[in-house]
């Protein structure tokens, strides 16, 4: 599992776009994005933001790569994996790249609202608090497919002492955050007693909410 131990929001000031990856956060003034206002956009990291020009055709491939690997938080030899899926499969390659990389549990959970970023996700799966049709599911990467139901592990309630909040609580509050977020056509949602969706069918290109040209992906990857 993909982890950041440095300074986040500089990733997204190296790819000139807000990548939520730190949930609220990226709504409220602290966002370097929110700062400089909606016409400029802050410096790009390293020594006061120096500027090389001009990128190459290489130059631009790499930096689309590198916005979608940071975007659902994979590493480089997981990428790999599924870009060699892709290229198998039937169909643009770059489209069912895309589609892979939106199957994956962290991504579904992030999507129906469980959580508010897709870091906040992977910890909610990997320690335990997410099902997947009724049995409990630890794997981030997993890839869901249409008829599965992904919803969030009961828990019985110990008397009424005070404890910092649980998975319950954490659901709650992000749920609550992503109302202002449009859920995809390929999931619905159904936020009653035990918080659910469920995976109406394949995610396409389209379901997508990152701007991305999946074709320089390819270009890059098939040298």
């Amino acid at each position: 599992m993909a982890r950041t131990l440095g300074p986040v929001c500089k990733r997204c000031r190296r790819e000139g776009m807000k990548l939520f990856l730190k949930g609220s956060r990226c709504d409220s003034k602290a966002c370097p994005f929110e700062k400089v206002g909606s016409n400029k956009k802050p410096l790009p990291p390293g020594m006061h933001g120096f500027k090389r020009g001009k990128l190459t055709e290489y130059g631009e491939q790499l930096r689309e790569k590198q916005k979608v690997k940071t975007y659902y938080g994979v590493l480089e030899a997981q990428f790999r994996k599924y870009y060699e899926a892709a290229e198998r499969s039937k169909g643009n390659t770059g489209q069912n790249l895309m589609s892979l990389l939106e199957r994956r549990l962290d991504n579904v959970v992030y999507r129906l609202g469980f959580a508010v970023s897709r870091a906040q996700a992977r910890q909610l799966i990997a320690h335990g608090h997410i099902c997947v049709n009724q049995r409990r599911l630890d794997v981030p990467s997993y890839l869901v497919r249409p008829g599965d139901v992904v919803s969030l592990k009961v828990y019985k309630r110990e008397g009424n002492k005070a404890k910092r909040p649980g998975p319950r609580e954490i659901v709650d509050v992000a749920l609550d955050a992503a109302k202002s977020r449009e859920l995809p056509d390929y999931l619905s949602l159904n936020a009653g007693e035990v918080p659910s969706g469920v995976v109406m069918r394949y995610p396409l290109f389209d379901d997508v909410s990152l701007p991305v040209n999946p074709q320089l992906i390819v270009e890059l990857c098939s040298k």
